[in-house]
């Protein structure tokens, strides 16, 4: 529109033409607002489209691999000279098959298991060594959190453990320019509480090992060769978890002198021994596996186990002394509030015989009386009133005699 055209308009047609223009200009927003909103939910549509389609390339994945056929399980024999196989399949008879060209030759070896095609018999694939689930239950996952500061009066045993089972996995070398072999086990005996587990625990949380512990006991199956299998298997994962240590408790369980006994729940406690010693014979003692046993009954145990070459190194952990009974008080009150009247001599000298458990039980007690009348700090009666309880000191033994029981 000219100037001239503009200058000719009256007031009623600029003001329509302005309110025209702004109507305009609201369109335009909101167009541009639609557009905007439109965008948003194309590239919102794009992403679902593409989530879908990854969605269904792996459900048709998984229908693929459901429909394909099953797979039979073989163990290896044989491998011959010409490249084929000998393999055992799952249903007993023996089969001279080929392998595929995606299965590496150094994974054939006797023994391993594999998966074997229904119909050519050919083998596919190179299956993990089974172990039993049980097996798996026996690894602790999380590092031990117990150090050597966190026991009290075994400086003697803690170097000896130490040069047994941490300086050959933290320092092979010395070994192989000295020329000698490190002890290939450690036997830990003493009375209950005395510190045996705390010690081992304390090797594995400064070796940065993968810390096995097993019960003797759960080596001890119903079935004829069961205990012996878990043996072989607790060994073989030990090594698939190097470095790690096999801590052994209550050796005695499984490790006790043979005798001429008929049952036969006893020979199969002697069988699982046998494996148990073969074991130990057959790993490098500079290797990354560590065996460590702990028994309160060394008295009881076979002469079998004991000779240089299993447990080479046999440490008694004895009852504290009175420095020892000074040095746990301190470790397991670290935490506690203590009232000034607290004597750890006093205290190590009345708990004389009190094993490391035992003066752990006593603080615990303590730190229990103290809570219980609501007091912030834990004083010397709290110590003598628990030694008391946990000791049995001044606990009289009721007579029973005369009562009848209903």
């Amino acid at each position: 529109m000219r100037n001239g055209e503009v200058e000719k308009m009256g007031d009623a047609e600029i003001q329509y033409l302005l309110e025209k223009l702004k109507k305009l200009e609201e369109d335009y927003y909101k167009l541009r607002e639609l557009y905007r909103r439109l965008e948003d939910e194309k590239r919102f549509i794009e992403s679902e489209r593409i989530r879908y389609e990854r969605e269904v390339r792996r459900l048709r994945s998984e229908i693929e691999r459901l429909r394909s056929p099953p797979l039979l399980v073989g163990i290896i024999s044989d491998v011959l000279e010409d490249g084929r196989v000998v393999v055992k399949s799952s249903t007993g008879p023996k089969f001279v098959v080929n392998a595929s060209q995606y299965v590496r030759e150094d994974e054939l070896k006797p023994g391993a298991r594999v998966a074997l095609n229904q119909q050519t018999l050919a083998i596919v694939n190179v299956l993990p060594t089974s172990k039993d689930p049980m097996v798996y239950g026996f690894e602790v996952e999380e590092k031990p959190d117990v150090s050597y500061e966190d026991i009290g009066g075994l400086d003697v045993q803690i170097e000896e453990i130490r040069e047994a089972v941490e300086l050959p996995m933290l320092k092979p070398e010395l070994f192989a320019e000295i020329g000698i072999e490190p002890p290939k086990g450690v036997l830990l005996y003493g009375p209950p509480g005395t510190g045996k587990t705390l010690l081992a625990k304390a090797v594995a949380n400064q070796t940065k090992a993968t810390f096995i512990r097993v019960v003797g006991s759960e080596f001890v199956q119903k079935y004829i060769g069961e205990g012996a299998r878990l043996v072989r298997e607790v060994f073989q994962l030990a090594k698939e978890k190097a470095p790690s240590i096999i801590f052994i408790d209550e050796l005695d369980a499984i490790a006790a002198k043979r005798t001429n006994s008929d049952t036969s729940g006893d020979r199969e406690v002697q069988r699982t021994m046998m494996q148990l010693l073969a074991e130990l014979d057959g790993f490098n003692p500079r290797g990354d596996v560590k065996v460590i046993g702990a028994t309160n009954r060394i008295d009881i145990l076979d002469p079998a186990i004991l000779r240089p070459g299993r447990f080479d190194r046999i440490i008694e952990v004895p009852m504290p002394t009175f420095e020892g009974r000074i040095q746990i008080f301190r470790i397991h009150t670290r935490k506690m509030k203590l009232a000034d009247d607290v004597d750890f001599k006093e205290l190590a000298r009345i708990t004389e015989g009190a094993s490391g458990a035992d003066i752990k039980a006593i603080c615990t007690e303590a730190g229990m009386f103290a809570i219980r009348e609501e007091r912030a700090k834990v004083t010397m009666l709290d110590f003598t009133k628990a030694i008391d309880k946990v000791l049995k000191k001044t606990t009289p033994i009721p007579d029973l005699k005369g009562v009848m029981f209903v």
